[in-house]
């Protein structure tokens, strides 16, 4: 099978994971992240059941030699925790909870023709291209 239509696939299921688990509902993620007023816990078993799924097949794929559709695996190398990370976090989480979208429901509620996810989305990019333009300025 083509690698293309295996990614597509992946997206079309993950997308509809999203949207079946109502991330793609910036008012329900809103309430999720409101701990302190109307907060909704539903979405913390979606993400419990994210992490089971992701943290199983890990173990079982990174044994493998070589992934079945590259010639290798990408990984990060970097483990240490610098002001860059904890910077981009912060501005991860703040946009997360300003707006109730993080980048893949983001992505996702484009199919519906959400207005603000293209706002979001405009968003991201002009984040990563800010991020590439000020890391390579020194100061």
């Amino acid at each position: 099978m083509n690698k293309y239509f295996i990614a597509l696939l992946s997206g079309i299921i993950f997308g509809l994971g999203l949207s079946l688990s109502q991330m793609v509902n910036p008012n329900k993620v809103i309430d999720f992240l409101d701990i302190f007023g109307h907060w909704d816990p539903s979405l913390a078993f979606v993400m419990m059941g994210a992490l089971a799924v992701a943290f199983i097949s890990f173990r079982i794929i990174l044994k493998r030699p070589e992934p079945l559709l590259e010639k290798a695996f990408h990984k990060s190398h970097r483990t240490e925790i610098d002001k860059s990370l904890l910077a981009g976090a912060a501005i991860f989480g703040i946009g997360w909870g300003l707006s109730g979208y993080c980048p893949g429901p983001a992505v996702a509620s484009l199919g519906s023709g959400n207005f603000e996810a293209l706002i979001m989305v405009i968003s991201i990019y002009a984040g990563f291209f800010s991020q590439k333009w000020f890391s390579s300025k020194k100061f």
